[in-house]
This record gives structure tokens, sequence and C-alpha cells, in this order.
């Protein structure tokens, strides 16, 4: 939206009864039925006509049931790896996407790569907003930034300047969504889920990952960026009452330790990351073992996770 544009309040509109009589639904609520937010509804409507909602004579936007329909077909495309700049046509001409050599998705990494690599802050914000603006968190994480950290790993082998590319990705990364958290959890109210960084490793990408995408499903997060020794663990759920306890880990654990770890800990519990991997036999027994714990290999099976425990 360019400066001059001037968007109408989204609020509950009083100048349209008979349309909500008729079933129409403001844009909160196709938001919270599509996982959508007001801002990528709006932005897919002005920049590509993928969404045409109907207007009040106040200019508040309604949608119809045919709408939230297509918003999870627009989503079914993404979550695909088609870029949004090519939904519409597929949509209407109810054709396959032709493929390509470089498509949407393939520009934005080359250009965070190109950011990264010059230690651009400003470039790599301004890019990673634009995307944001346009496609949901989880398909932003799924298509673009999981990927994204696995070239980066895969590149920084053996390269020259990799441990100064790194570092300034990574601080970058936990200042921008621990930011974006930060403001979520003071729109939200209700018990947090608690996040604790479990691999003992400083700045790790994947944990700022799993908050935002929790955070995004409007629940608060609390994360902590380190370990905390056992009966500490318990003395924070004592004070913060949390909903559920993630624990994140890239590298191996030390499972014997987790009943005792987790001990006394009432909420449902969570086991993420490549850790889940590495001690896939030892932590599928402490899952019986265990009351409550669940097990999830990155950050997009997490919110699946707790989505389906009722958590998110």
């Amino acid at each position: 939206m360019t400066t001059t544009e001037q968007e109408p309040p989204e609020g509950d509109p009083q100048d349209s009864a008979s349309p909500f009589e008729n079933g129409w639904l403001p844009i909160r609520e196709i938001a919270r039925l599509t996982g959508v937010n007001a801002v990528t509804l709006r932005a897919w409507e002005r920049r590509y006509g993928l969404i045409v909602p109907h207007r009040t004579p106040k200019g508040h936007r309604l949608y119809s049931n045919e709408h939230v329909e297509r918003v999870l077909t627009i989503l079914t495309w993404l979550n695909r790896g088609v870029s949004v700049s090519q939904v519409r046509q597929l949509i209407d001409d109810h054709q396959a996407p032709a493929p390509s050599v470089e498509n949407d998705w393939d520009i934005l990494r080359q250009t965070l790569h190109e950011a990264i690599a010059a230690l651009a802050e400003r470039r790599l914000d301004d890019t990673l907003n634009r995307a944001m603006s346009l496609y949901p968190p989880r398909t932003l994480c799924e298509q673009l930034l999981i990927p994204l950290l696995a070239s980066l790993e895969q590149r920084w082998q053996g390269q020259f300047g990799a441990q100064l590319e790194r570092v300034f990705f990574y601080s970058w990364l936990r200042s921008k969504f621990g930011a974006r958290l930060y403001h979520n959890n003071r729109q939200v109210s209700g018990a947090p889920l608690l996040l604790i960084n479990q691999s003992d490793l400083p700045l790790e990408p994947h944990v700022w990952l799993t908050a935002w995408l929790i955070s995004s499903a409007d629940c608060p997060v609390e994360v902590f960026d380190w370990p905390l020794p056992t009966g500490e663990l318990a003395l924070a759920c004592e004070y913060l009452k949390p909903r559920a306890v993630l624990l994140y880990s890239s590298k191996s654990l030390n499972v014997g330790q987790l009943p005792r770890l987790l001990h006394n800990i009432e909420c449902p519990k969570l086991i993420v990351g490549p850790a889940v991997r590495i001690h896939s036999t030892d932590l599928s027994a402490a899952e019986r073992e265990v009351t409550g714990l669940t097990l999830a290999e990155d950050p997009l099976t997490a919110q699946l996770a707790l989505q389906r425990l009722g958590l998110i």
C-alpha cells in the first residue's frame, strides 16, 4: 500500500446488517477460519486480485463461504510451492503449474542469500517484510525460511567468512522474530507456551521459527534461550503455569535424564528438533514412559502436534 492509499478500519461494520443476515463474514472471521491474517488478505486483493470481497457503503470488507473456499484453495497451491504471483491464473484456468527453472521462491531465497553474504541488514529486513505481507507464517517457513537455513548451512561448510555470516544472520533472525513475539504476546491473553532451547547452542534459529509459528496462532510464547537445570524447569512451570512445555534440540540429548527433568510437569510436553531423529528409538520409549510427551521433528510438525492437542 502506498502512503496515499487509505484503508478504512475493519472493525464491526454498522452500516450493513443485511449482508450479515445473509451469511457474509468480516475480515477478522475469514482470518480466523483460514489462518491467513488480515494484512495478507488485503495484499492478495490489492496486488493480485486473488480475493475480491463485497464492500459495504463505508468500505468494510465482507466475505462469503465461497471466499473461504477460495482462500483454502490458494493455501493448497502455496503449500505445493507455487508462488502467490502464479496462483490466480492456475485457479481461474483450472490448470496445473507449468514446470519452471526459477520461481518466486527461488528469487526470494537468492535475494536473502545475497543480503546475508553482504551483511546487508536493511535489504534482508525489507525482503522478508514483503514476503511476510504476502504469505502465511506456515507457508513462509515451509517454502522459504527452512529451505534457506538448510542451504545456508550447506554453503557455510568450509567457507571463509562462514561464521561471520552465521552470527550476523542468526542474530538478526533472533531480533526479528523476538520483536514479533513481543508484539504478539501483548495482543493475546491466556496461559503461555514455554519454549526452551535445549540445544545449549546460542542463537538456535529453529527455536525462533518455532516460537513465531506458534505465536502466529494467537498463542503467547515464553522463550528461554538456554537449557534449565533439573528442578528449575518445574519452578518455571510453577510461576508461568504454561499450557505446554516444548524442548527444542538440534543435537543429542541425555535421554535418560528426561523423566527426571520432566518430573512434576503436569502440562503436555513436546520434544522437537533433529534430536527426535537422533534418538528415535530411545525417545519413542521415553514417549511411553513420560505421561503427556509428544515428539516432533521440526517446527512445522510441532505446530501441527499442538493443533491436534487443542493447545493452539
